[in-house]
């Protein structure tokens, strides 16, 4: 007798090679307009499927959990951070939740390497000169920007994109700061040469560059308060391609507007995917780079997060602990 294949219901359109694989391998039910479902509409989803597939962009509270169906057991999220999950209320339910960690790390390294150039250099402020027809020949106090090399940059949270956006820091030259909960191993901080600050608020006060780099947890939240980035010196950058609820936003806008901190640079929002219309128009004098959310968005990176949730749901299927389980201690 045949096996029954698994009901796994995909919230978003994934890459082909994603999705065919999937079709292949289970009863997959795909979203192929990729429109972004509603609450109820991922609750009807957890009543009928076996595994559920969701994304950042998908909300999934204690009540929605609370009525899923008895035969489903698995959330099998698309991407690393699971903020957006009652991970407690799932173990409660015997339902488990699993991520797609580490595949990420060097495509948001990268893209935050390149927030710290852009913000330096006005990239994206020269962009537009040349389209819009307002340059007229070099000048030798036009469009200054600011070298990075010799910089003190402040990395807020030493996991793997820290470290690996330190890497790329260190080949440009900065000299690399960081504030975590654990300090690292001595041979990171060695290879690195990075120098560890166990008060936050005296790292922030002495940096050029500070990048976002840590989970949002509710021990994260804000953790960028209106008192922290005050500490923040005048001639600063701010990089958050994390998580926008790490920083209180509303607090930046009114420092970014006041001329109390150099610029920022922003592939989060805390309201996402709204953005502030202060920030939008801060954005079109030049005092911050705002990106739609393109830190981990490569081909290749899509493609690794997709094998990662198939592991995750044949593993599991199969009756084992799959590789990349979240529990609430881990959070």
């Amino acid at each position: 007798m045949t096996k029954k294949r698994p009901l796994v219901v995909v919230t978003r359109r994934l890459p082909e090679l994603v999705e065919t694989r999937m079709r292949e391998l289970f009863d997959a039910r795909l979203n192929l307009e990729d429109k972004a479902m509603s609450q109820a509409e991922i609750v009807e989803a957890m009543r009928e499927a076996d595994v559920l597939v969701p994304t950042i962009t998908d909300h999934i509270n204690s009540a929605m959990i609370a009525q899923a169906g008895e035969q489903m057991r698995l959330i099998a999220n698309f991407g690393n951070g699971v903020d957006h999950i009652d991970v407690t209320s799932a173990l409660r339910r015997a339902i488990t939740v699993t991520n797609t960690p580490g595949v990420l790390t060097e495509d948001t390294a990268d893209m935050t390497m390149a927030l710290i150039l852009s913000t330096a250099r006005r990239l994206v402020e020269g962009s537009r000169i040349i389209p819009e027809g307002q340059w007229a020949g070099w000048s030798p106090t036009w469009m200054l920007g600011r070298r990075i090399t010799g910089k003190r940059l402040g990395i807020v949270g030493m996991g793997r994109i820290g470290q690996a956006l330190a890497r790329r820091a260190r080949a440009f030259g900065m000299s690399i700061h960081y504030h975590n909960r654990r300090r690292v191993a001595a041979q990171i901080e060695e290879s690195l040469e990075a120098t560890y600050w166990d008060s936050l608020d005296q790292m922030l006060a002495r940096m050029d560059f500070v990048s976002i780099n840590c989970p949002h947890t509710p021990g994260t939240y804000h953790l960028l308060s209106a008192r922290r980035l005050k500490h923040l010196r005048p001639d600063a950058i701010l990089i958050n391609t994390a998580r926008g609820e790490i920083v209180d936003e509303n607090a930046l806008i009114r420092m970014l507007e006041a001329g109390e901190l150099a610029n920022a640079g922003l592939d989060v929002f805390e309201h996402a995917p709204a953005v502030n219309e202060k920030l939008i128009a801060l954005a079109k004098t030049g005092k911050v780079t705002l990106l739609p959310h393109m830190g981990s968005a490569t081909h290749e990176g899509r493609a690794d997060m997709g094998e990662k949730v198939i592991i995750n749901i044949r593993t599991f299927v199969d009756g084992h602990r799959p590789p990349d389980r979240v529990l609430p201690s881990m959070l």
